[in-house]
């Protein structure tokens, strides 16, 4: 494991993920340094002991200063791909030895074109960590559990979803699983140079997940399927642009006919199995109270 040399920045620490990796990594540790970098520190919320830095991604210089005296970086993107997803990628690598990056199911080894904005993003990044000299590991999420949080005020209000694609399945997975898998790729040297894939042991399609919420809060959730065309006007009217929102909802649509699978790789990697879509629903019922 870590010895007492470690020093870890969290980027994205404040995120679902990252605040999950922040907890594991500050649970009665006292062999790591562990910082935090987030745009406004003081309403953080981070454990005790925690480092909490000032730090932006479009702001190099705030880069700069937070990985100073870092050896290892987990970092999650969400800004999307262009020039200064490699500016920020070569300063990390220039500065440390080894990095976590919070990838995708879908990216490709070889650095082939994706079929999306987004996956293509994730290929760009991974594809600048490789060429990197430093230690890497590539974590790929299959489907996010925290994405049906976007469902919340809908069912707190109406005990209802109404999206798209309710039979689309999906082996959603609990960001403490993320976590967990990342504070191994951290801490030891098992999943240097890997890219695991890690999804939920189980599909649900999206009709289940809203029921398994339900579930969760004591109340029966109805699913409500809307049309592809006021989806998509949605997404635009939201901020997406045309040709991401299009990728993305070619990406759901093919979850029909071509569910998202289970991969063996927590299992492989930890020993057990995957925390399940009830269990992340239980965890996160308040979110939907």
């Amino acid at each position: 494991m870590a010895t007492r040399t470690a020093r870890i920045l969290v980027i994205g620490a404040t995120g679902h993920v990252g605040g999950a990796l922040v907890r594991r990594l500050a649970a009665g540790r006292e062999d790591l340094t562990v910082r935090a970098m987030v745009r406004t520190p003081g309403s953080a919320g981070l454990p005790d002991g925690v480092e909490v830095v000032r730090g932006d991604l479009t702001d190099l210089d705030s880069l700069r200063a937070a990985l100073r005296g870092i050896d290892r970086v987990f970092l999650v993107w969400p800004l999307g791909g262009g020039d200064l997803a490699r500016a920020v990628v070569d300063l990390i690598t220039a500065h440390v030895r080894r990095i976590v990056y919070l990838s995708a199911i879908g990216v490709r080894d070889d650095g082939a074109p994706a079929p999306d904005p987004i996956l293509q993003f994730h290929t760009d990044i991974e594809q600048a960590v490789r060429a990197s000299a430093v230690e890497w590991t590539l974590l790929r999420s299959g489907g996010m559990a925290t994405n049906t949080l976007g469902w919340a005020q809908q069912v707190r209000e109406q005990s209802a979803v109404s999206w798209i694609y309710g039979d689309g399945g999906r082996a959603l997975v609990h960001e403490a699983d993320l976590a967990e898998v990342a504070e191994i790729a951290l801490l030891t040297d098992r999943l240097v140079g890997l890219a695991p894939e890690i999804t939920g042991p189980s599909v649900l399609t999206q009709r289940e997940q809203a029921s398994a919420i339900g579930n969760a809060v004591g109340r029966t959730v109805t699913w409500n399927e809307l049309p592809a065309q006021e989806v998509h006007e949605v997404l635009v009217s939201g901020g997406w642009d045309e040709e991401t929102a299009d990728g993305v909802l070619r990406a759901w649509a093919s979850t029909i006919d071509r569910p998202e699978a289970p991969t063996p790789d927590f299992e492989a990697i930890t020993g057990a199995t995957g925390r399940t879509f009830g269990q992340w629903a239980v965890d996160h019922a308040g979110d939907f109270r």
